[in-house]
């Protein structure tokens, strides 16, 4: 464990803490994660209970080098995660795709945009990586704008690409950014 922890890296911004998360996240992680609207948007169901937060820490978040908890300064209280997987719609093993949710209370401040941004300068330090990818439903309007922000080109749009957790058969907007490009 202490290994671990030496290589964690923590990424400062003027509004907000990027860092690993933990399990003693899991209340602040179930409060946005059972948010109407987050979840959803993002193509997995609203949290239902705080160990099913739980569960899906140690999935997806937990000793992940590159996916980080988004905290705000003011407060010390995480509003969301961002963070930087294998790509799994790429052949690339030089590609990254850029995820991320926040908590609805926070929306339309920048702080999307700016963590995004953070994260993807830090993604570009990785000499490997070539291109960092980011997709969203065609009807997120608001995750679009982060993505556009920050400077990815659109690529095209994937007719029924994916089916959502509910069964419904969405449309998906594909977006890269090449390293040369930041």
């Amino acid at each position: 464990m202490e290994r671990y922890k030496k290589e964690i890296s923590m990424i400062e911004t003027e509004r907000l803490i990027l860092r690993g998360i933990v399990e003693d996240d899991a209340y602040d992680i179930f409060e946005y994660g059972k948010e109407p609207n987050v979840g959803p948007n993002a193509g997995w169901k609203p949290h239902e209970t705080i160990e099913e937060t739980g569960e899906l820490m140690k999935q997806i978040f937990i000793n992940q080098p590159k996916v980080f908890g988004i905290v705000l300064k003011e407060n010390n209280k995480m509003i969301g995660s961002v963070g930087l997987i294998k790509d799994p719609k790429r052949e690339n093993p030089h590609a990254l795709m850029l995820g991320y949710a926040v908590s609805e209370h926070y929306w339309g401040r920048g702080l999307m945009t700016e963590a995004s941004k953070a994260v993807i300068h830090f993604g570009f330090k990785d000499p490997e990586i070539t291109v960092i990818t980011c997709c969203c439903y065609s009807f997120n309007k608001r995750s679009r704008r982060v993505i556009e922000k920050c400077g990815f080109k659109y690529e095209g749009c994937l007719r029924h690409g994916e089916m959502r957790y509910d069964g419904k058969v969405m449309d998906v907007e594909s977006f890269s950014l090449l390293k040369e490009e930041i």
